[in-house]
């Protein structure tokens, strides 16, 4: 569970990395960039390609976890403040709760339910702000965003390939990355003719932190935990980004805020409460020791 929580911890990061080190108005580009160079990176290492039916779930799973979410936030980040996008967002794990019980078979229970309320309270506090503005295409497309990477996590518990971790990890990564990469041609035009030695560390951590590892740890999580456990960590990613705001731009933290982080932090800790003696093995995964050797999905 900890190392499944560095995953939406070092997604917390993306926005300061974003601000301080990228070029401005390109966030397509970055998705691009931190997707499919991390994703050819482990499909060279791994050497191993897709088979079967495994072709098309790549697609699939690389377009919900990676390329379709991205683009949405994308639309979602520049119709909306950020508080407002990040609250709308919060209700993914609702939605993994949801599919979870349809599709996999799992009870959704009252604590689910308490926790999952609790979640987006604390997230509202942590980062909405009273002169927050709505707009309806921004805010379809930041709740589309939280269905595609809800069914994006519940089909990569359903789904259980036969190749290893870092293989699945990559084929999702490049995947995602070649579907984005017509989107952000399109909407941002080519890229720039020059970066930056600040540019290329910012995109160099995007893509060896923010996308290997952080999502072949994301995917890891999925096998071993329940996507409903796996989906709550996701909200330490606002948590996280309003500590780094705070610890190294200076930006003010109120009290309301520190209540939100508080609920949003109580909220991922009751969702991982089980009845005592219950075992974390859930159907359709395998013993957190051998979880390395069996693929797994993706944030």
């Amino acid at each position: 569970m900890l190392l499944t929580a560095l995953a939406p911890a070092v997604w917390g990061s993306t926005y300061f990395v974003t601000t301080e080190f990228l070029p401005p108005d390109r966030p397509l580009l970055a998705g691009v960039l931190r997707a499919l160079p991390a994703g050819i990176l482990l499909v060279l290492l791994t050497r191993q390609l897709p088979k079967g039916s495994w072709w098309w779930k790549s697609l699939v799973l690389g377009a919900l976890n990676i390329g379709v979410f991205f683009a949405l936030l994308f639309v979602a980040a520049y119709r909306l403040p950020g508080g407002v996008a990040a609250t709308v967002g919060s209700v993914q794990p609702l939605l993994v709760a949801g599919l979870s019980a349809g599709l996999l078979g799992q009870r959704l229970t009252l604590r689910t339910l308490l926790a999952a309320v609790t979640g987006i309270a604390g997230v509202a506090l942590l980062v909405l702000r009273a002169d927050a503005r709505l707009d309806a295409l921004g805010v379809a497309a930041a709740l589309g965003g939280a269905v595609v990477m809800a069914t994006g996590v519940v089909l990569s518990k359903r789904w259980v390939s036969p190749a290893p971790l870092l293989a699945t990890t990559g084929w999702q990564l490049v995947a995602g990355g070649l579907l984005l990469t017509p989107v952000a041609l399109l909407v941002e035009g080519p890229p720039p003719s020059s970066f930056t030695g600040e540019n290329l560390l910012g995109y160099g951590y995007l893509t060896l932190i923010g996308a290997a590892v952080a999502y072949a740890l994301w995917f890891r999580g999925i096998k071993a935990l329940s996507p409903t456990e796996v989906t709550f960590l996701g909200l330490l990613s606002p948590l996280v980004a309003t500590v780094l705001g705070w610890a190294l731009l200076g930006q003010q933290l109120t009290p309301l805020q520190l209540l939100g982080g508080l609920l949003a932090l109580a909220a991922v800790a009751l969702a991982q409460l089980r009845p005592r003696g219950a075992s974390r093995t859930v159907a359709g995964s395998v013993p957190a020791e051998t979880a390395t050797t069996v693929p797994v999905g993706s944030r």
